[in-house]
């Protein structure tokens, strides 16, 4: 990959591998802004945008997304990711019209500005994006058990059935969407094994060798 051009960086996960926060620090350490399920679904419901809403503005203004996005999220940083959005309102549309916002809204990220962009299918849904490193982290099940119950003081049986339901709503998803399993490692440039790594801080490590001549120090 080129890091001195545009670039976008997908990283899909299992739930309880880490992958999440593998996202999040590997846009920090590359000083670029980190885009997951809850930043897209955050935009959506502050401007109250719809697939609709968003073909009006961007027929109207052509960095749309740059002035919504740094409205609610600046490039990475360590403090906490806030929104106070006392006036927006509930969307009420389709699943249909709300995976249709999210794909313009996650193309319209990847065209702005580089990214980290975690989940979403976004692997399948930019597939034509140049300067672009598909990632997928997965665990062993009993590793991701064990996370669970550490991050939400649950048993392991209820950290089980959280995976298992996850699991099969990711999978239903990216079906759904691009037609393809998520698990088939075809779709990624790289899959990262978490019981082979020491820390996330490791995994991060082991993709920022795609970017040559960067240091992971």
């Amino acid at each position: 990959m080129k890091l001195n051009e545009k670039f976008v960086i997908t990283v899909s996960r299992e739930v309880g591998s880490g992958g999440h926060t593998v996202g999040k620090k590997l846009a920090e350490r590359l000083g670029v802004r980190f885009c997951d399920k809850n930043v897209i679904h955050r935009l959506m419901e502050q401007f109250n945008l719809s697939v609709y809403e968003i073909e009006s503005i961007k027929s109207r203004k052509k960095s749309w997304i740059a002035d919504l996005f740094d409205s609610i999220a600046p490039v990475s940083r360590n403090e906490p990711f806030l929104v106070s959005a006392p006036h927006a309102e509930a969307l009420r549309v389709s699943a249909d019209e709300i995976a249709g916002a999210e794909k313009e809204i996650l193309k319209a990220l990847a065209e702005e500005s580089s990214c980290v962009i975690a989940g979403r299918a976004a692997f399948a849904l930019l597939a034509e994006m140049p300067n672009k490193l598909d990632v997928f982290i997965r665990s062993s099940e009993q590793n991701r058990i064990d996370r669970v119950v550490r991050k939400q003081g649950l048993t392991p049986e209820q950290a089980k059935a959280v995976i298992d339901n996850i699991d099969e709503g990711r999978e239903n998803y990216v079906q759904r969407i691009c037609g393809r399993s998520r698990y088939d490692s075809r779709n990624y440039d790289l899959v990262i094994n978490m019981d082979q790594m020491e820390s996330e801080d490791a995994a991060v490590d082991v993709i920022l060798k795609f970017f040559p001549g960067l240091s992971s120090d």
